[in-house]
């Protein structure tokens, strides 16, 4: 199975660069399954039903979050409801609404999709994403068995993010890193075959910080005040994704390629 896996889709030219770019990539990689993570799509901070139809209508398969998928006006209704490839972070606290892993079908294939959360340097306490991911595997064992699992690793630590690919090393296909925005180089298939990369990188305005617009992110950390930061403008824009080979009979990952591109025309227009 061929999965393009996109990192966090940031604002307006998240999606921009993405409807740009999904077409061909699909051409070049020719995937079975495309993922990305919405978290941040609706206004850099949160989610909302135009947001996900726009990344749906580009070609997106399943979205993922984060910290930010419970913002936004109508959040509540959208992650409850079943028809969207919408999911939240697991270890979440379980009074949020939506589902951290959903199994889903392509082809003659099912496959698990599972989200989580740090716990290392961010703002709320979760659960511990570990035991988390301990439960899902057991239950999928005694259950569908589902061999091919993906799992959307939205944390800030990279120690964190190696640790637990190390811990399910061989009990899933691949744990991508998500949430940093900064795309990491240690792209690697594990000993048992799991892939793992700390950090896919984002999608949107390249010339920003993490996708916010630059001056006010400045005085903010010179002045240490709080200060409404703005998404950033773009062009440029930069887009970063994953492409996976995961054979079907054993479930590991045979290629995981890092793909990121600098775009400088205006897609606006």
């Amino acid at each position: 199975m061929k999965i393009l896996f996109f990192g966090d889709i940031f604002g307006r030219p998240g999606r921009e660069v993405l409807r740009h770019m999904l077409p061909q990539w699909k051409k070049e990689y020719k995937p079975d399954v495309i993922i990305a993570n919405g978290e941040n799509a609706s206004h850099g901070a949160g989610i909302s039903e135009n947001a996900i139809k726009e990344m749906l209508g580009a070609g997106v398969d399943i979205v993922t979050g984060g910290n930010h998928s419970i913002e936004g006006k109508n959040a509540d209704v959208l992650l409850n409801d079943a028809k969207l490839p919408l999911l939240r972070p697991a270890n979440m606290s379980s009074a949020c609404a939506g589902k951290g892993h959903r199994y889903f079908t392509f082809g003659n294939k099912e496959i698990l999709v599972i989200n989580l959360i740090g716990q290392v340097h961010m703002r709320f306490h979760y659960d511990s994403p570990f035991l988390a991911l301990d439960n899902i595997l057991e239950e999928n064992k005694s259950g569908k068995n589902a061999n091919i699992i993906l799992v959307d690793w939205h944390a800030e630590a990279s120690s964190e993010k190696v640790a637990l690919a190390w811990h399910v090393d061989g009990r899933v296909s691949a744990v991508l890193g998500t949430h940093s925005h900064t795309p990491t180089a240690d792209a690697r298939i594990l000993p048992q075959g799991t892939g793992l990369i700390s950090d896919v990188g984002f999608l949107g305005p390249h010339n920003s910080i993490i996708g916010q617009e630059i001056s006010q992110n400045l005085k903010r950390f010179l002045t240490q005040t709080p200060i409404k930061v703005d998404v950033a403008q773009a062009p440029p824009y930069e887009i970063n994704a994953v492409f996976l080979e995961i054979d079907n009979a054993s479930g590991k990952t045979i290629k995981i390629e890092q793909v990121r591109k600098i775009i400088q025309e205006d897609l606006k227009k």
